[in-house]
């Protein structure tokens, strides 16, 4: 595979996905990706908000190319309401000596999310009644929210918790609810036609390293990428949003158009830590989408865990959902709800490591190539092609030389105009991302006409399909 792609300095001196072309083995774009997990890891983020609005800013700097945009408060989008801004400045619990036990400041798990305020004190029994904790993880806070009900509570680990003594605590959430608005982003990079690839992630969540941050990373540093392809097949439509409402949101103002020319998706999540890497498929589990992620994943991890769709935990339930029906999967790290740490305080900046980042990176960028270069390959001549006066094929017959153009001749023995390249490479057993530059080589010297294979979103060729 090649990680040479540069990231050329953005528009900020502050840019932090700046990488060398020299810099082969992606350490210093995983050191720049971990680093905007760092920036970010401090911020309150929500449904809605402040700290979404300063996510996207950064998120911003790295990709001038995303637009931020808002929906009201009250807007009805399907089924769903959009709900009222949250907004908090100031949180903790203090005993009878005036020491805080419980402080919003030092980690924003500490409240669950959307609560009301209040500034009362409360016998310690009365008080249990709005603490929440792990007591199989006594050192974890949760991450807890009640978007839709309006409650108040803290969240702490249950070492903290089983330490407090009888008395009276003051609880104190200096909080708001009102109309606002919903935030979230967009960045449309165009390409040669308006058939598109979606790649979806969510900005809704507080301190969380491998849930929250690394998709929105991973993502700008994929945009980042695109924008010095020379040229780009298909346009890529990149979303930075709340997740469900935000997805929901999105989905009720676009989803037409989506329709028409979705030819696949990715929902980006839980792609940065250095433990194993996943694939959840789309609803029916046969898009190009699913093909393509699944390939890619054979050959550059073949000790991934796939799953099913029953397994499914994040926006992948809107996009696949039924009369919406998009082509949309999702390549993880460690998925959603496997690990230990997952929605926890654990879930910090130690999980998510470079190696993990670029790693979760370099499965994307593979398979954006995969889809970027599929074609349906056709050999111009009858009979096997002559290699050698090419320049194709080595001029001295070996015990070894077939071997050498084991691949090019495999490719062309199949490649008669009806098989998508994705599917000769099925067929023959290399990853196709390594044919890509056979074809180039075939193409150039007359040996290959190839096909544009615009896929139809409607019509997607998979009756074929030699993927296991």
């Amino acid at each position: 595979m090649n990680n040479t792609a540069c990231f050329p300095v953005m528009e900020s001196d502050n840019c932090l996905l700046a990488c060398s072309v020299s810099d082969s083995s992606g350490d210093e774009l995983g050191e720049g990706m971990h680093n905007l997990v760092t920036e970010l890891w401090p911020i309150n983020r929500s449904l809605t908000g402040p700290g979404v609005r300063k996510t996207l800013d950064v998120l911003k700097r790295e990709l001038p190319e995303i637009s931020i945009q808002s929906i009201a408060s009250g807007t009805e989008c399907f089924d769903w309401v959009v709900p009222e801004e949250w907004n908090i400045t100031e949180a903790f619990i203090e005993n009878e000596a005036g020491e805080r036990l419980i402080d919003f400041e030092h980690n924003n798990l500490h409240v669950v999310g959307y609560s009301i305020p209040v500034d009362e004190w409360f016998d310690l029994e009365e008080l249990q009644n709005h603490l929440y904790s792990l007591p199989e993880q006594p050192n974890a806070i949760p991450y807890i929210t009640s978007y839709y009900v309006r409650r108040w509570g803290f969240c702490l680990t249950d070492r903290q918790r089983q330490s407090l003594q009888t008395g009276r605590y003051r609880a104190v959430i200096r909080s708001e609810l009102k109309p606002g608005v919903l935030n979230y982003a967009e960045a449309i990079i165009p390409g040669e036609t308006e058939q598109e690839i979606l790649l979806s992630t969510y900005i809704c969540h507080p301190s969380m390293a491998n849930n929250e941050l690394s998709g929105p990373v991973v993502m700008v540093a994929l945009g980042a990428w695109l924008k010095t392809l020379p040229k780009r097949r298909y346009t890529y439509r990149l979303l930075f949003i709340p997740e469900t409402i935000g997805s929901i949101a999105y989905l009720s103002k676009n989803f037409p158009a989506m329709k028409q020319r979705t030819v696949a998706g990715f929902v980006i999540t839980c792609i940065g830590d250095d433990r194993m890497y996943s694939f959840l498929p789309s609803r029916e589990g046969k898009s190009l989408a699913d093909m393509v992620a699944e390939h890619v994943l054979k050959h550059f991890a073949p000790e991934y865990k796939k799953y099913s769709f029953l397994d499914r935990g994040s926006d992948e339930r809107q996009y696949c959902s039924p009369g919406i029906d998009l082509p949309v999967a999702s390549i993880m790290r460690t998925k959603y709800g496997e690990y230990p740490e997952y929605h926890t305080s654990l879930d910090d900046l130690s999980l998510v490591t470079p190696k993990g980042l670029f790693g979760g990176f370099s499965a994307y960028k593979l398979t954006l190539q995969c889809l970027h270069g599929n074609c349906y390959p056709k050999v111009t001549v009858l009979c096997e092609p002559q290699l050698g006066k090419r320049g194709l094929y080595p001029t001295l017959s070996t015990k070894t030389s077939g071997q050498e153009v084991l691949a090019m001749m495999n490719l062309i023995a199949y490649a008669d105009g009806t098989m998508s390249l994705l599917e000769i490479a099925e067929k023959i057993g290399e990853p196709m991302w390594e044919l890509l530059p056979i074809v180039e080589r075939l193409s150039q010297a007359g040996l290959l006409v190839t096909s544009d294979g615009h896929i139809s979103p409607q019509k997607v060729p998979v009756a074929n399909s030699h993927i296991a």
